[in-house]
């Protein structure tokens, strides 16, 4: 265990149905005197696109909308240049669309009300014609909440609540502002408690999901087992669409598609402000990797890569 360090977290390592790594550690809120326990809730920050794009696939399955919409179907108000932008350019982030830095105007501790926010984003003109590069993009997935939010009539964490995390039993798990939930751990950095991220307008759909490690770890369940989805969705999931820009890696939907300690992996990581997230699977030894911390300064990834090498 000395080599894995985390000051505060869970660290869970699965081959195939053994837990072989189960790590819980350090406190879940210092003000409090709160420890972190196997019921604590974190910010999974990013990994929340895996959920957004499973929203989409089980509507696009029951035809409440099709991956070749156009953003203009959902988004009626959307400038016209975003009329070449599908739902399915949102999901591999080839939209054109910028990330956070492109749109330094927002705030991201600070609610924004909808239709404030994506006139923001359509004030930035897109960074390249749809489909004709690669960028990542939170904005991007914004969007795909919204369209989930209007093809099934449900506000998105509702909708996610009763159509992924019910029947996939995650029971700890929620997205949105946590509104008086216990079990709630706290951001951490330099020590310090920190301020979080708004996450019931701004990061709606790219970073508002909050987990137990069990429930992230049951999660990675839907590519590994073919839970909730499809197999043709699943394998929509996992399709390389897009080479990403960053160490030979693709991107499907939700999830780079890359290398992990030498063996094929489905991964992604997240980071919002005091936390740290990163959830893989390596298919050909069949081993699910889960890190949630509530401290800035643990590399999440570097980490998932020694406890790939175990």
């Amino acid at each position: 265990m000395s080599t894995l360090p985390i000051p505060r977290g869970v660290l869970l390592l699965a081959r195939g149905d053994e837990l072989v790594i189960d790590r819980v550690t350090g406190s879940a809120d210092d003000t409090a005197g709160l420890p972190c326990t196997r019921a604590t809730r974190f910010q999974i920050a990013s990994i929340s696109k895996q959920m957004a794009a499973a929203a989409v696939l089980l509507l696009a399955e029951r035809g409440a909308l099709g991956l070749a919409d156009p953003v203009s179907r959902w988004l009626p108000h959307s400038p016209p240049d975003w009329s070449r932008i599908s739902l399915h350019h949102l999901l591999t982030h080839t939209s054109g669309l910028g990330h956070w830095p492109e749109y330094p105007m927002i705030d991201l501790g600070r609610p924004v009300e909808p239709d404030e926010l994506l006139a923001v984003f359509a004030g930035v003109p897109p960074l390249f014609a749809p489909g004709a590069g690669w960028h990542y993009s939170s904005p991007g997935y914004v969007l795909l909440a919204r369209a989930v939010e209007r093809a099934s009539g449900r506000p998105y964490a509702a909708f996610l609540a009763e159509e992924v995390f019910g029947p996939l039993g995650m029971t700890g798990s929620f997205a949105g502002a946590p509104a008086g939930r216990v079990d709630v751990a706290v951001g951490h950095e330099g020590g310090r408690p920190v301020p979080s991220w708004d996450l019931a307008t701004v990061s709606m759909g790219a970073g508002d999901v909050w987990c137990t490690g069990d429930d992230l770890l049951a999660w990675l369940d839907v590519p590994r087992r073919g839970r909730l989805l499809t197999p043709a969705s699943v394998a929509l999931m996992t399709t390389p669409h897009a080479a990403a820009t960053r160490g030979g890696e693709a991107y499907g939907y939700g999830c780079f598609l890359g290398p992990l300690a030498g063996e094929r992996a489905v991964h992604h990581s997240g980071d919002n402000a005091g936390f740290k997230a990163f959830a893989a699977w390596l298919p050909d030894s069949d081993r699910r990797l889960v890190v949630l911390a509530n401290q800035a300064e643990v590399d999440p990834v570097l980490l998932g890569g020694l406890l790939a090498a175990r």
